[in-house]
């Protein structure tokens, strides 16, 4: 699993920045848009993300810089012809103010188009064998979302040696690989972790979106294997953090070592700094695994 950054500043495009939106990859067919800002379609095309492989897209909140870049990337889609569903998780506003754009211009979508709810329950908004995606709530000025993303384990490794021995016919593998154990024609069972090994390990990817420096939502995302958390100003702005809802590098840090996550994206940086470098210094002298994002860079999860 991939994600790919488009966008990492704040409400304002800034020093070469813009509003945030990610691509997360699961595998090389799907892949997930996390957040629509402006530029979006600019970013796309100068990173060489296939849109038309975008099944679903997820928006945050209602804050502009989350969601203006959407009309015109399905526009776009529109114009070349797509044929492939789309669903877009999103909060309950957003589908009325979409509709409304199209039918002012007298567009039609011409591919299917579905609108769907976030959930506060963290239960699964998509659930597949292969990924699976949810949504918890988080704490920012207005209703926020985060979501967390898992590619899902893939079946037991045949040990061929091990079959085998146990004399296992090839027309039992695919069963084994799913976990079942084999009875031989006496009855005898043979365990299934006999003759296979672990499969590949599932990945996590937890996406807090625009928040407070809070626990509420730590349980949704303990354990995840890479955490993006805002870090929309450093320390020394702390007050003016939680006057606006945002986080600091350092809490987002301090949040990292709580949710024992294995590695640390930072971004939606204000407009006041220039330089990122700092957010990342900031945050590793609390937990060390952290990347300040850059735009266009693919990060492994």
């Amino acid at each position: 699993m991939k994600v790919t950054i488009l966008g990492n500043n704040s409400a304002l495009a800034a020093f070469g920045r813009h509003t945030t939106s990610q691509i997360v990859q699961v595998d090389d067919e799907t892949l997930f848009m996390i957040d629509c800002g402006e530029g979006v379609q600019e970013q796309i095309q100068r990173f060489g993300i296939r849109k038309n492989k975008i099944a679903y897209i997820f928006i945050s909140h209602m804050h502009g810089d989350h969601y203006f870049g959407l009309p015109g990337l399905l526009n776009s889609m529109n114009l070349l012809g797509r044929k492939a569903p789309l669903t877009i998780f999103c909060p309950d506003e957003l589908p009325e103010i979409i509709t409304a754009i199209f039918k002012a211009g007298d567009s039609q979508i011409q591919f299917p188009l579905s609108f769907c709810k976030l959930s506060t329950l963290n239960e699964y908004l998509v659930n597949t064998p292969r990924f699976s995606v949810r949504s918890f709530p988080v704490e920012h000025r207005i209703a926020c979302y985060g979501f967390l993303v898992e590619k899902k384990s893939r079946a037991r490794k045949i040990n061929a040696a091990a079959c085998e021995s146990y004399q296992i016919p090839f027309t039992h593998y695919d069963a084994l690989k799913d976990g079942t154990d084999y009875i031989d024609e006496e009855g005898n069972t043979i365990l299934n972790k006999w003759l296979t090994d672990d499969g590949t390990a599932p990945k996590k990817y937890a996406f807090c979106a625009d928040t407070l420096f809070t626990t509420s939502f730590l349980e949704a995302v303990m354990g995840c294997d890479t955490l993006y958390h805002e870090s929309t100003y450093l320390q020394v702005d702390e007050s003016k953090a939680a006057m606006r809802f945002h986080s600091t590098a350092k809490q987002a840090a301090q949040f990292a070592v709580l949710a024992k996550t294995k590695k640390l994206l930072l971004g939606h940086y204000s407009s006041k700094y220039r330089e990122v470098r700092v957010f990342e210094e900031e945050a590793r002298s609390i937990f060390p695994n952290t990347f300040a994002t850059i735009e266009g860079i693919t990060y492994e999860v």
